[in-house]
């Protein structure tokens, strides 16, 4: 995770878990503690497994046998094990395709539109795909702010999107 300062509490060490579990396949708990050092969070095989518990996680049939899992937000809380970037990349073009209206950049903001009460839901795929170019993105109710990485980046960003929209509706 370079360039992204982690800070050392305990509620940004187990964001970072999740990402983690939710991102790739992890399965031991030395391995989740390698990739949180070469992010330069150091923990205890103590604290590591305190907050494994804390965060809900479970063992679940992946790739390659048994995986960490963590509940997702939302309705349905059942771990599910890493998802692939394919798949996070189809749910995303899926979801702009049925849900944005309109993509507007300037500078390194890109304001997406959704019909009324959909902006968190296509927010929160956002946040998970694998967009290296944003940073994150915040959300109302018809109305997301996505910021990018480069500070002149919005623009094509906000066609990335568009682009995402068109590819599925065929």
């Amino acid at each position: 995770m370079t360039g992204t300062a982690i800070p050392a509490t305990k509620t940004a060490r187990q964001a970072r878990i999740a990402a983690l579990l939710t991102a790739q396949p992890v399965r031991s708990q030395a391995e989740l503690a390698g990739l949180l050092a070469d992010d330069g969070v150091q923990v205890t095989q103590a604290t590591l497994s305190r907050d494994l518990v804390e965060l809900g996680a479970v063992r679940v049939r992946g790739e390659g046998g048994l995986v960490y899992a963590v509940p997702q937000a939302g309705v349905d809380r059942t771990p599910y094990a890493a998802v692939s970037k394919e798949s996070l990349d189809a749910r995303l073009a899926k979801l702009c395709a049925e849900l944005l209206v309109t993509a507007e950049a300037s500078a390194n903001l890109v304001v997406l539109r959704t019909p009324p009460g959909a902006a968190n839901f296509l927010a929160m795929s956002i946040d998970h795909s694998v967009m290296p170019d944003t940073l994150g993105c915040i959300a109302g109710d018809d109305t997301v702010v996505v910021i990018t990485r480069d500070p002149l980046g919005g623009a094509a960003v906000a066609e990335r999107f568009l682009q995402l929209a068109e590819d599925t509706t065929g």
